[in-house]
């Protein structure tokens, strides 16, 4: 099989190469769940790729809604990156600890917000530190830039119009959380949140689109997906536990040159933590042949 890799991902070989590079702007965007027993900051403290900037989902985020970690307005994105010294012009390649689990996230935002030289660090810290490459601990400083957003509405979908989504039929949902989660045999993270899954949704968990945190090539991409039972000539809505992992598989759609993708912001924090939207428990229907 053809190893042909996505053109949104860089290899650690490359990056390393490009280091101190005016610009390129390079940030760690690791995120974990409780379950994973680490914590950001402090890995970010201990030791980051040079001149990465630390990019916390948590806090350059719409803080006026309850939900975790909502798509700031593209007034606040600015402002916030570029206190970070970035601009939308700015080669940026974002990274997380494991390889393949928060950074697709940011990669999705910045373009949403207008970015277009957007890439995702193949292998992330993880893989970084396991070939013996330089590290630092010293946190960077870059001057304040203008961060113009254009930002790209179509491509977010919200509550009322995900309602419209599962009812009509008219997308298909692709869900990026455990198997075990999806058909409710095991419980969410989140307290007092249902288990289950939105009706005609297929599960692609979020895992499944790397190995060791590389990123899988086109043809298994591809392959993953459809086995699934997404048609990738048809539209896509992507979602997940809280809107961070199912931008691994707006990542992986977009390497397939599949841009007809939207991705569900609330994902099942707001879908899950209802009583009025309908949930299906149980495995996904069988593909058809």
């Amino acid at each position: 099989m053809s190893e042909k890799k996505s053109r949104f991902v860089v290899s650690a070989d490359w990056l390393q190469a490009e280091l101190g590079k005016p610009d390129l702007r390079l940030l760690d965007a690791s995120f974990y769940l409780p379950a994973q027993k680490r914590d950001a900051d402090a890995e970010y403290a201990a030791g980051h790729i040079p001149g990465a900037i630390r990019f916390d989902q948590d806090k350059i985020a719409d803080h006026s809604v309850a939900l975790p970690h909502t798509i700031p307005s593209p007034d606040l994105f600015a402002i916030e990156v570029g206190k970070l010294g970035i601009e939308e012009k700015d080669r940026i390649v974002v990274y997380d600890g494991i390889g393949m689990f928060a950074s697709p996230r940011v990669w999705w935002l910045f373009r949403m917000m207008g970015a277009r030289n957007v890439y995702v660090l193949d292998g992330g810290l993880d893989g970084w530190k396991s070939e013996g490459r330089p590290l630092e601990t010293t946190v960077p400083y870059y001057e304040p830039k203008v961060f113009r957003p254009t930002y790209d509405a179509s491509r977010v979908v919200n509550l009322d119009t995900m309602r419209d989504i599962v009812a009509s039929g008219a997308l298909q949902i692709a869900d990026a959380r455990s198997a075990g989660r999806f058909a409710a045999l095991e419980p969410e993270p989140r307290a007092g949140m249902r288990s289950g899954h939105m009706p005609g949704a297929r599960n692609l968990p979020s895992g499944v689109f790397a190995n060791q945190g590389r990123f899988k090539s086109l043809p298994e991409l591809q392959q993953t997906i459809e086995d699934a039972g997404i048609d990738l000539s048809k539209p896509v809505v992507t979602s997940c536990g809280s809107g961070i992992t199912a931008a691994i598989i707006t990542l992986a759609l977009e390497s397939l040159g599949h841009t007809d993708n939207k991705l569900y912001d609330g994902s099942w924090s707001e879908w899950g933590g209802r009583d009025d939207t309908p949930v299906v428990t149980g495995p996904p229907e069988p593909v058809k042949a």
